[in-house]
């Protein structure tokens, strides 16, 4: 990629703790040239910062200096990078739209600048919420609106003025600029995130508002026990459906949920609630719009994005970073900063990682595990470099930032340093447990479950790289899929969830099922808990948003908080179920506690056993058998209580284990451990026993 590493022979290059890495996994040692001249290009991009940038600081503040910002005396700069424009010029309602009465002056390196005095009076030349557009004059000599990449607020027009999103000036005085009033609350130790979507976050047929989720939907989830929001689809994104997924204002915040400062107090909010707060980034690939998105934003078909095939997701219909463009880098990492500073957020989840990390995008690309995939030249270099860098920003800048990759070809590092030649992420998403829950439910019967298999996808994952574990993910809400609740019980849930209807042995094992898939996802699949938004009680119905094949309905594009509001509905036994094992999970730490250690997992039976953060977790997926005295190898010595249980009738079970019996261990070795204890487990039943 050019510099002074970049020229020296890869091992000349001096990694800090690459033989920590080498040491924990001796089968990257083939690959340590290939490591070390990636941490040598990240060192060159990152002395170029220093060297070209203004150091790292200056550098990632870029929308300090790009954009629209008032000065102290009432003036306006106005700067854009567009490297293929001819011109550039500003217009809007403070100069009745007139396209070339305000033109930009051509800096070097494809800068443009325009300063704009206070009016006679002192005060500002273009007032708050003013409409502007910034109008191109391309190389073929046609003059194109475009919104600037650096808005802070775009709008949705009047549907009577078209859908060209709107660029509205934000500069409110500074008796309405939300002031943080909260500190941030410590890093948690226990990871328990809940993935939420503010427009879906209402139970009436509109888009939520930042302030709805405020009042309501904040106390919900830290009555639940979660610690952690994870923000969806908060950049602005003109196609709602697209679930925030294809970006038009990288700087704006969605409008059609409120205002900026309104989505300010929602995150001081969560901080006084003691919530860490995290925003959905993406960062892998644009919208192509055109008119009110970055896509030829100065007249040619690069600028932020590559020329050609390279820079277009044959998939996603988008376009794609040129992640080697020192401006392109500005935009990016200044993002990052602007977030956390701007808006306070504690970090991010990293969209669509796979796809910046290799050339293929991860299109029919299939990861063996085998470390050629990881190390070849089907690599995109830019892609990991960039990462590096977001990652190091995010941390150079919030000690206690959290990161996580959404990437699913299990790139070894991922979740390492960058001073070990890694790409620096916290955490990253368990992919394949949701895909393997479903593939159970789609084509297996319960009889048929191999729990070896299960037991396996749920711990194969890399030593001391952490990971999220989450037993369904956002997309199988959407219509067209099914979440686990809807694969289990299906139009059931219309009939059978009151308390007063006959019982269905439908909903009975749906009910029992639904608690223990996410129970030992929870407990056994990661160092982190992820949930989506209403899966938690069961939502009975899938997701759709607005949109001209469902004639523009909100029916399916909302959470019926209703539903597990309603004390005669069944929802409220999933809800107090996960509820429980999120404040156990608080109280005895297994998130945090090493991996589990698994001692039991019989085909025949369908039981699991394992052992984490000193509790014994029972699982028993038989749909049939009940076992009265079922005896397991147990590390633990002494007198054991039951800490949990799904079994039981606030969970809606059927009450058969009397929980005020313990439990004690006998010194007998067993199955390769110290004691042994005997249990009475019942059918589709999870139990966790903790010492008196």
């Amino acid at each position: 990629m050019g510099g002074k590493y970049s020229s020296l022979d890869p091992m000349e290059i001096e990694v800090p703790e690459i033989d920590t890495l080498l040491s924990r996994d001796p089968y990257l040692k083939p690959y340590e040239r290939e490591i070390r001249r990636r941490y040598g290009c990240f060192k060159d991009l990152l002395d170029s910062i220093e060297e070209n940038g203004g150091g790292l600081d200056n550098f990632t503040q870029g929308y300090k200096y790009y954009g629209i910002h008032v000065q102290p005396d009432n003036s306006i700069v106005c700067r854009e990078w567009a490297p293929g424009a001819v011109k550039l010029f500003l217009t809007g309602e403070f100069n009745g739209w007139n396209r070339d009465s305000h033109p930009y002056q051509k800096k070097e390196y494809g800068k443009w600048e325009l300063i704009i005095p206070p009016n006679r009076d002192g005060s500002c030349a273009i007032s708050h919420l003013s409409e502007l557009k910034v109008v191109v004059e391309t190389q073929s000599g046609s003059k194109e609106d475009r919104l600037s990449p650096y808005a802070t607020y775009v709008v949705e027009p009047p549907k009577v003025e078209g859908t060209i999103y709107k660029h509205k000036f934000w500069n409110p005085p500074s008796s309405e600029k939300y002031i943080f009033r909260h500190a941030k609350p410590s890093r948690p130790k226990s990871l328990r995130i809940y993935e939420c979507h503010v427009g879906i976050a209402t139970s009436e047929l509109k888009v939520g508002s930042y302030d709805n989720f405020t009042e309501n939907i904040l106390p919900r989830i830290v009555k639940q026990g979660y610690n952690a929001i994870q923000l969806m689809a908060i950049m602005e994104h003109a196609y709602y459906a697209s679930f925030g997924y294809q970006v038009t204002s990288f700087y704006a915040v969605s409008s059609r949920y409120g205002t900026p400062e309104e989505l300010k107090r929602l995150v001081d909010r969560a901080h006084e609630l003691g919530l860490t707060v995290l925003l959905d980034l993406v960062h892998s690939h644009a919208s192509k719009n055109v008119m009110d998105g970055l896509n030829q934003f100065d007249g040619t078909d690069s600028c932020f994005f590559h020329a050609g095939g390279r820079g277009e997701h044959s998939l996603w219909d988008s376009r794609l970073f040129n992640y080697q463009e020192f401006e392109v880098m500005r935009f990016l990492l200044s993002n990052i900063r602007w977030y956390m500073e701007e808006y306070q957020f504690d970090g991010f989840r990293f969209d669509g990682v796979t796809s910046m990390l290799y050339h293929s995008r991860g299109i029919g690309q299939g990861f063996s595990g085998n470390y050629d995939d990881y190390f070849g030249l089907g690599v995109d270099t830019e892609g990991v470099i960039y990462l590096m860098l977001a990652n190091h920003v995010a941390h150079t800048f919030n000690n206690d930032a959290i990161t996580i990759a959404e990437d699913v070809s299990g790139m070894p590092g991922t979740c390492r340093p960058t001073s070990e030649g890694c790409l620096g992420f916290d955490y990253r998403l368990a992919m394949a447990i949701p895909d393997k829950w479903i593939k159970l439910l789609k084509h297996y019967s319960d009889e048929d479950w191999n729990i070896g298999n299960i037991v396996h996808t749920l711990t194969n994952r890399r030593w001391m790289e952490a990971n999220i574990a989450y037993a369904e993910s956002h997309d199988q809400a959407l219509v067209g899929d099914k979440t686990i609740a809807f694969w289990l019980m299906d139009k059931e849930m219309y009939t059978h969830m009151s308390t007063l209807s006959d019982s269905s042995p439908i909903i009975e094992r749906g009910i029992a099922l639904h608690k223990m898939i996410r129970f030992v996802t929870h407990a056994l699949g990661g160092e982190a808990y992820l949930n989506f938004i209403g899966n938690e009680f069961g939502h009975p119905e899938w997701l759709d948003f607005p949109r001209a094949g469902n004639n523009s309905s909100y029916h399916y594009a909302r959470r019926q908080w209703n539903l597990v509001d309603d004390d005669m509905l069944k929802y409220k036994f999933l809800n107090a179920w996960d509820a429980a094992v999120n404040h156990a999970e608080e109280k005895f730490g297994w998130l945090r506690a090493p991996p589990a250690y698994v001692s039991w997992k019989h085909e025949d039976d369908k039981v699991i056993a394992f052992e984490r953060a000193g509790l014994l977790f029972l699982f028993n997926f038989h749909p049939t058998k009940s076992f009265p005295d079922y005896k397991l190898g147990f590390e633990g010595e002494g007198e054991y209580y039951v800490a949990l249980c799904s079994d039981n009738v606030e969970f809606g079970g059927h009450g058969r284990i009397d929980t005020s019996i313990h439990n004690f261990t006998k010194p007998e070795s067993y199955c390769g451990r110290r004691n042994s204890i005997q249990v009475y487990i019942p059918s589709r039943t999870a139990i966790v026993l903790a010492k008196i």
